[in-house]
């Protein structure tokens, strides 16, 4: 495959070039176009790096489409991947909870156990379009999470695990009529029924978050998992990750631990919704301020995949940034954090994951997507 008339986006130049592919793999790579017959001219389009999301919870909008409808779980596999794939992400980390908190919708251990299972059984029949890891958040204040924890830690596809607290009056929830307001969004509840869970919850906190946490910590340690940690908000709670090993940051709720993190050189993971709204839904720190104040190093899309590509161009108009190191955010920089090696930049030698983008005025959009060589979108 023979690529020419593309602007390039590298780790530190945007030019344009042509590229050649070959058994899947980035072979060559040149400034000018090629007159070849074989070349296929991207009349200018850009060419950039397959994205790397490293924290999605997109599957589970296809597992609850609406509230109280639970989707059957292979069908919203194969929706969630074309929606992935449609949105420029090569390497996905699908994002499932562990810990059985109020014992309802997907979040639940039968439900997260069945898509641990669907994904294996995609994978195994290479029906997927992205390229899929297991990404497992564990929930510390929960009386399974570390039975769960054990049944999926020897799931091939396990990369990545984070260990986060969701009780009210703790990190992202600290303030615990926020916590409510949220809860409520599909329905009110009575004071009598709020302040049973508030109770129930904090019990449950108080009785298993600190053991749990040290429990998650040291399997992923034995393990060589790589570990997150999850809305930090103090700086004790950026020291606890740093003396835990901890090496990704996910979505620091204050400008105050995102710059702890930095100075402990633990990376920080923010909300591409946030940059691209321009600011927090649940009220915690502008993405787009760590951006200008050089705190942040990676992009998730979280709750939305085209979200990672808007941010992206979006910290070029916003935040004044080159767009190579912008770009970095969503590929190169979470692919050197999970261990991948292999991808996550346009160079020789590299697995040929990229994608195809085009402009609407300041909005891109990804028209084609190939991975290891094979357009997959």
């Amino acid at each position: 495959m023979l690529i020419t008339n593309a602007r390039i986006v590298t780790r530190d130049d945007v030019f344009t070039g042509t590229l050649r592919v070959e058994d899947g793999m980035i072979r060559e790579l040149s400034r000018g176009t090629s007159a070849a017959p074989e070349a296929e001219d991207w009349e200018g389009d850009f060419l950039l790096p397959g994205l790397v999301e490293l924290h999605t919870d997109n599957l589970e909008k296809h597992l609850a489409p609406r509230p109280g409808v639970q989707w059957n779980i292979d069908a919203a596999f194969v929706i969630h991947d074309a929606q992935i794939a449609a949105a420029g992400i090569t390497t996905v980390f699908d994002a499932l909870a562990i810990g059985t908190r109020l014992s309802v919708g997907v979040r639940g251990r039968d439900v997260q156990l069945a898509s641990a299972a669907a994904l294996s059984r995609f994978t195994e029949r290479k029906l997927l379009r992205a390229d899929h890891f297991l990404h497992l958040r564990c929930e510390i204040a929960t009386e399974d999470v570390i039975e769960l924890f054990d049944t999926l830690s020897a799931h091939p596809l396990l990369r990545l695990a984070s260990v986060m607290d969701h009780t009210p009056g703790q990190r992202q929830w600290h303030d615990r009529a926020q916590w409510r307001r949220f809860q409520e969004r599909h329905g009110k509840w009575t004071d009598e029924h709020a302040d049973n869970l508030l109770a129930e919850m904090a019990t449950e906190q108080e009785r298993y978050a600190d053991a749990h946490r040290r429990e998650i910590v040291g399997r992923c340690r034995a393990r060589n998992i790589p570990l997150a940690s999850h809305d930090d908000t103090l700086i004790e709670h950026v020291e606890q990750a740093a003396e835990e090993g901890i090496v990704l940051a996910e979505f620091p709720t204050t400008r105050l631990a995102a710059e702890a993190s930095k100075q402990r050189g633990i990376a920080t993971i923010m909300g591409a919704p946030n940059v691209v709204r321009g600011g927090s839904h649940s009220g915690n720190v502008s993405a787009l301020e760590l951006a200008q104040a050089d705190l942040l190093d990676i992009l998730s899309s979280d709750y939305v995949p085209s979200s990672l590509l808007t941010a992206a161009f979006d910290l070029v108009t916003k935040a004044d940034w080159t767009l190579p190191r912008a770009v970095a955010t969503v590929s190169w920089e979470p692919a050197r954090k999970a261990g991948l090696h292999d991808r996550g930049a346009i160079e020789p030698g590299l697995r040929a994951d990229f994608v195809r983008v085009t402009m609407l005025d300041a909005l891109p959009v990804p028209r084609a997507t190939w991975r290891a060589g094979q357009r997959v979108v």
